[in-house]
């Protein structure tokens, strides 16, 4: 069985459909002297692609860059092409900037932000730790998705480019998996947990998750069940409007209502006098 070649690199959009989009030996056709320059200086970075409108990977909605190059091996990880290196594509820190700079504004506007996932993005630290500063300097809000195994290298004026750590936490052992997972699935199939209790002696504290679109404010109208006429959408108790529906971009109303030979309004009007028709 003959296995096709990787597209070339440049051949690639870094924007990916989702971060699930399997994307492997992209970056094999970089010899290895200058990934260890790479990884040195920061000047090219290996990414498995540029995703939009997350809004679980920090506040607001997110244009997220997914690294690779992990030193785990979680079994629930959902995308483990980004385990490799190589995998990603090779992506000079310039183009990285600019890919970012096109949404700044937007992400802004928003409240949203930029966040650096993987993979484990501090395995290719100089070139996080450059790209932060960069995105820092257009005014959006940063993040970084980290196991924080690598955490040490950065330095304290790096660090301070990073509005937001979203540190992973990962139990080691098969008793902590075992009663930690155990805890939050009673917890969620509605068993009280005194989380204080639970975490006593550890320097944790609650964190509000970011909420999903359209969270808070629902747009479907409410018809009520069984009804098929303009009623349905809420009675006016107006003789001529039967119903009104709020338009949610703008915040204005439409009125409905119907004229018809049977309709008890038209012979209440003084100017109008019913007749039947063949």
């Amino acid at each position: 069985m003959e296995i096709a070649p990787a597209p070339a690199p440049e051949t690639v959009s870094l924007e990916a459909k989702s971060p699930f989009e399997m994307r492997v030996h992209l970056g094999e056709g970089v010899p290895e002297t200058d990934v260890r320059t790479a990884l040195k200086t920061g000047d090219l970075g290996f990414l498995h692609s540029f995703t939009t409108g997350s809004a679980v990977d920090g506040p607001g909605l997110r244009l997220v860059a997914w690294t690779t190059a992990c030193m785990f091996r979680c079994q629930y990880c959902h995308n483990p092409d980004t385990w490799t290196l190589k995998n990603g594509i090779p992506v000079p820190l310039n183009r990285a900037i600019e890919e970012v700079q096109k949404y700044a504004n937007g992400l802004i506007s928003m409240r949203g932000g930029f966040t650096l996932s993987g993979g484990e993005p501090l395995m290719q630290d100089r070139f996080a730790a450059r790209l932060f500063a960069a995105v820092k300097k257009m005014g959006v809000h940063t993040a970084i998705e980290t196991n924080g195994w690598y955490g040490e290298r950065l330095t304290d004026d790096e660090i301070r480019n990073i509005d937001l750590v979203i540190l992973d936490m990962k139990a080691f052992t098969r008793a902590q998996h075992e009663l930690v997972t155990g805890v939050a699935k009673a917890f969620a199939n509605g068993v009280g947990v005194d989380w204080k209790e639970f975490f006593a002696g550890l320097d944790v504290r609650r964190v509000d998750l970011p909420t999903y679109a359209f969270q808070r404010q629902r747009y479907w109208s409410d018809l009520q069940a069984g009804t098929r006429t303009v009623k349905a959408f809420g009675n006016t108790d107006h003789p001529l409007i039967n119903a009104v529906v709020e338009l949610p971009d703008t915040g204005g109303v439409v009125l409905t209502g119907r004229l018809a030979v049977d309709t008890r309004v038209l012979s209440e009007l003084p100017f109008h006098t019913p007749t039947a028709s063949a």
